[in-house]
């Protein structure tokens, strides 16, 4: 079984917690037993891979209070608690409490099963969701995210570092797929506001009447979500698509703005995402709320401008599909590189990350290549290049780099296998890391 998790199986006797174990472990489970929940307590913490199937009754500390205590160290913990026929009705007081689900002895083996697949399955979902957002909450992790080293690249990793720190109102733009809403995640991670509340709303998702209650209420009584501008209160709310704004309700987040005055309790992170020819933001807002939002501004770089980060980028995830898919990444000779970095890339990073998946899969199957991933939907036979060339050093240097990279990665940093495979010397091997700013360390 994939990713096994973990089942903590307690309970006094000893014949009872083997034939759990031996069972749950039949059916793929990484089992581990203790003979009381005192014992127990010392092992599983808040953020315990897996679930718990205890007893109810047992000498010392009994399944109740051990319950009480997982809830206060993980409420989200599931706890099956096996109980005896007369038990049932502390059972159910048990669920009320906090457990998952309740078995009663004697029990069939296949139903212990079906729990336990249900309860790990929704573990699994908790401990991903919590993994994301303290992935989405950490500056360094969301930084590192932005891969590449171009100047416009460098540029605007500076620019979420330092408006991260100011407290005004940010307007966010740059062509679709480029990355603007994890810009707004970065911007939110390395400010002061890191902690607190971050808050997401695309304004061209819903019909204008359920906007304005999402964003402003108020809400109907039966409804327990809040209206976005207060789940957000001193912290980051992002509105995505805020061109699609009816005049209407550019004047209510207007006056929402003005009422908070300087410096605000929270912060609004604008992004747009027009793509019509002849047509700005500008044009779209009103001229008090835009300059409002723009009075700090970041435009996302487009990827035909990111040089040789596109080869970067394009490694690296079809590394990941590799992984995925289990089979070998498909090697990029020189050609390819080329067409890679001329290709215009009108979906920008969304694009590439499909271009390589395909080509991750064309390589599995042994047929097709990455010139007729790039070919235009408007031009027959064709692959689609930028109109403006690049020097000759350009591409050499773009494709040298990838090619060290690519082996530095599969050899694990083993600089002599590196020097055997590319047949390069030490001292020039080095002195090459040493210019596409590799280091040996990051590979190991």
């Amino acid at each position: 079984m994939p990713n096994a998790m973990k089942i903590a199986i307690i309970d006094d006797e000893r014949d009872m917690r083997q034939s759990i174990s031996q069972w749950l472990a039949l059916s793929g489970y990484d089992t581990e037993s203790f003979a009381s929940a005192e014992d127990a307590l010392k092992v599983l913490g808040p953020d315990y891979p897996g679930i718990v199937v205890t007893d109810i009754k047992m000498p010392g500390m009994g399944g109740m209070k051990f319950l009480k205590k997982l809830m206060g160290t993980d409420s989200s913990l599931p706890v099956i608690m096996i109980t005896g026929h007369g038990d049932v009705p502390m059972a159910v007081e048990a669920m009320r409490l906090g457990a998952y689900d309740f078995l009663e002895k004697p029990f069939n083996p296949e139903r212990m099963n079906e729990l336990a697949k249900k309860a790990t399955n929704a573990r699994r979902l908790t401990l991903d969701n919590r993994a994301l957002r303290r992935e989405l909450s950490d500056g360094s992790q969301l930084m590192n995210k932005l891969i590449g080293v171009s100047p416009v690249m460098e540029r605007l990793k500076e620019d979420i570092l330092d408006l991260g720190q100011a407290d005004g109102h940010v307007l966010i733009d740059g062509e679709t797929g480029t990355g603007k809403t994890l810009v707004a995640h970065a911007l939110h991670a390395v400010g002061a506001r890191a902690g607190r509340k971050f808050v997401l709303l695309s304004c061209a998702a819903m019909e204008e009447e359920a906007l304005s209650k999402r964003l402003f209420g108020p809400m109907n009584p039966e409804e327990s979500q809040i209206p976005a501008v207060e789940e957000a209160r001193g912290g980051t709310l992002v509105l995505e698509d805020i061109e699609a704004l009816s005049d209407a309700m550019q004047a209510r987040l207007l006056t929402f703005l003005n009422d908070e005055g300087t410096p605000p309790e929270t912060r609004i992170v604008a992004i747009c995402n027009m793509q019509d020819e002849g047509r700005s933001i500008e044009d779209a807002l009103r001229p008090n709320l835009f300059y409002r939002l723009a009075s700090l501004r970041i435009t996302v770089p487009p990827l035909r401008s990111r040089g040789e980060d596109i080869l970067t980028l394009f490694t690296r995830f079809a590394d990941q599909f590799a992984e995925d898919y289990g089979c070998a990444a498909p090697q990029v000779d020189a050609q390819e590189a080329a067409q890679l970095l001329q290709a215009p890339w009108p979906g920008n990073v969304r694009q590439l990350i499909n271009v390589a998946e395909q080509a991750v899969l064309q390589s599995r199957r042994g047929s097709g290549t990455i010139a007729s991933l790039l070919m235009s939907d408007h031009q027959e036979m064709q692959p689609v290049m930028t109109t403006e060339g690049k020097p000759l050093k350009e591409y050499v240097e773009a494709f040298e780099r990838m090619l060290i990279d690519n082996t530095m990665r599969r050899h694990k940093g083993s600089i002599a296998a590196v020097m055997d495979e590319l047949c390069l010397p030490r001292r020039t091997l080095n002195e090459k890391m040493a210019k596409y700013g590799l280091q040996r360390g990051d590979y190991m």
